[in-house]
């Protein structure tokens, strides 16, 4: 894997995408009488207390892990779907230079759409994650939709990380964060305008990075997992004979074949949450022999923790948050190795790197120990997992070329 390709940006422009959304239909019929009528309300009682029990039951997940219910309302798979709200245009990345010649420098931001027009972008001095952030100073600001414009004006007040109420969310799971300062902005089409505390003005512009590895073509010899034309290698899963995508459909689904140590490439599609926060926002999973759980997730703008995206789930944090805007295709590009088994006993543990939209954020790391209690003994051969999670991601050009 090339892992010094820098993601190309582009202006807005994104590949689309199709889901069809089939909502709960019910009909009801009501009596002439009035036994027939407490009948039926006894009956239709007791149904809601067993539809209630069982909706609990299948909110749980293995490890504890909730999954939402299949509620497409505030959801949104297609970028250019027509009723998407008036944030998504906002939401994303920017870039741009601050200070005067000859001391300019690249200065970044990550917009993060909260719901009902409200937003908190995150300032980067240097540049964008993976194109010169420094990694370690961010600036938040609070923004709302005014007319046709996104107004921000520095954070303030008690926030905590992920907080529901976009008026106590926190990008940053200290706030404030270091070097925090107060800046202010406007977002117009897709210009960014802001002033410094000091006064200093400075002028980004929107961009879609796109994966270096985006559209990799398989080598000779690998495995070709799903190419668009049909699922023969997947148990569960459906192509969108439209678009010539795999969707979940908010389920697992698992290869036919078992993997050991192997090569693996796949292109995911994250959808659009903007009022859900943390493990609800589009919620997914690479996982390699179905053990060991890279996260999918839409955790633009966050910090990066080992359970957002580009995590091995509980265990190891990535190098750093790589994760596009929702409704980007992005990348991964995994090496991976085995556990070893010696006589039914583990030995030696796993060790994977992975690149994520072309950037390496885990560099030939030891798992020890699955991230999960499904699946077979560490150290055997098993499926590759592709989680739904309760939300409907999208895959494409997955494929796999086994180590000897």
């Amino acid at each position: 894997m090339d892992t010094g390709r820098r993601l190309e940006s582009a202006q807005v422009g994104h590949c689309p995408t199709e889901t069809d959304v089939n909502p709960w239909m019910t009909t009801h019929r009501t009596s002439d009488t009035p036994e027939l009528h407490m009948i039926s309300f006894r009956v239709v009682l007791s149904s809601l207390a067993g539809l209630a029990l069982l909706l609990a039951f299948s909110m749980t997940r293995p490890g504890g892990r909730t999954s939402d219910t299949k509620n497409p309302k505030g959801l949104w798979t297609d970028p250019n779907d027509p009723t998407l709200p008036a944030d998504f245009k906002i939401q994303g990345e920017y870039i741009g230079e601050i200070g005067e010649i000859p001391n300019r420098s690249k200065l970044g931001c990550q917009v993060i759409a909260l719901g009902d027009g409200v937003f908190q972008a995150v300032v980067l001095l240097g540049g964008l994650p993976g194109q010169g952030w420094n990694g370690q100073n961010k600036i938040l600001m609070a923004g709302k939709l005014e007319d046709n414009k996104a107004v921000f004006k520095p954070t303030a007040g008690k926030r905590r990380y992920l907080a529901q109420g976009p008026e106590g969310f926190s990008a940053t799971s200290k706030f404030p964060p270091e070097g925090q300062k107060d800046y202010r902005a406007t977002i117009t089409g897709d210009t960014l305008t802001g002033k410094t505390e000091e006064g200093n003005v400075f002028v980004l512009k929107k961009v879609v990075r796109q994966s270096p590895t985006m559209g990799a073509k398989p080598p000779q010899g690998a495995l070709m997992l799903f190419d668009g034309s049909n699922t023969e290698e997947w148990k569960g899963g459906r192509l969108d004979k439209n678009t010539g995508f795999l969707n979940t459909d908010s389920e697992d689904i698992l290869t036919k074949r078992m993997f050991n140590n192997y090569v693996a490439h796949v292109e995911f599609f994250i959808p659009y949450r903007p009022e859900a926060r943390g493990q609800r926002r589009g919620n997914s999973g690479f996982y390699q022999v179905d053990r060991y759980e890279v996260q999918i997730l839409d955790s633009f703008g966050l910090d990066g923790k080992n359970n957002e995206c580009g995590g091995i789930y509980s265990k190891i944090e990535p190098k750093v948050n790589m994760c596009l805007p929702p409704l980007v295709w992005q990348t991964y590009d995994v090496d991976f190795t085995n556990a070893g088994q010696e006589d039914g006993t583990k030995v030696k543990n796993a060790r994977i790197t992975v690149t994520h939209n072309g950037v390496l954020i885990h560099d030939h790391v030891e798992i020890n120990g699955r991230t999960d209690e499904r699946g077979p003994p560490e150290g055997t051969p098993a499926p590759l997992r592709l989680q739904g999670h309760g939300n409907p991601l999208q895959f494409r050009n997955i494929w796999v070329v086994e180590k000897k």
